[in-house]
């Protein structure tokens, strides 16, 4: 093998794909899509990877998607197959979100709990890969973590946890 195998698509697993929908809209502002609606749904964040001036590169940024865990698609069986519920106890996906410049780990946070999400953290610093970050748990149980990269000679403030 001379090409690595990567990553092109992550679904969050939801009961409501379009009450998801609506919410992953209203907290990050990303295009949500409906193919077809109630089914699935591919979210969109929009515009480029920055390249190290600011400016965007020609690569978009990652599509993802919101699938109904009642029949999660695609399938070789159109009836779908068990299990057909979110998953309730213990670990589910972490997806990480790098935090734009011109929005906050804080802002999006309240976005996210004024629409049912969870608190999981905020104010934390992770030194291992030199970033300020915060989660919370959305109303579906999926687990998203929002990381602001620390720089150069990272400050961490009074009063945050760090590791």
């Amino acid at each position: 093998m001379t090409y690595p195998n990567t990553l092109i698509f992550v679904d969050f697993p939801s009961d409501d794909p379009e009450a998801s929908a609506t919410f992953y809209h209203e907290v990050f502002g990303w295009e949500v899509e409906p193919r077809p609606a109630g089914v699935f749904h591919r979210i969109v964040p929009g515009q480029n990877f920055l390249q190290d001036d600011g400016t965007q590169s020609p690569i978009g940024n990652l599509h993802m998607g919101i699938h109904n865990a009642a029949n999660a698609r695609p399938h070789p069986d159109p009836d779908g197959v068990d299990p057909r519920h979110l998953a309730s106890d213990g670990r589910t996906v972490r997806i990480w979100i790098l935090v734009s410049d011109d929005d906050s780990s804080d802002a999006i946070m309240d976005r996210a709990l004024a629409r049912g999400a969870t608190e999981l953290w905020r104010d934390h610093y992770w030194a291992e890969f030199n970033g300020f970050n915060a989660a919370f748990r959305d109303p579906w149980g999926n687990t998203l973590i929002l990381w602001t990269k620390g720089g150069d000679d990272p400050q961490i403030p009074e009063g945050w946890t760090d590791e």
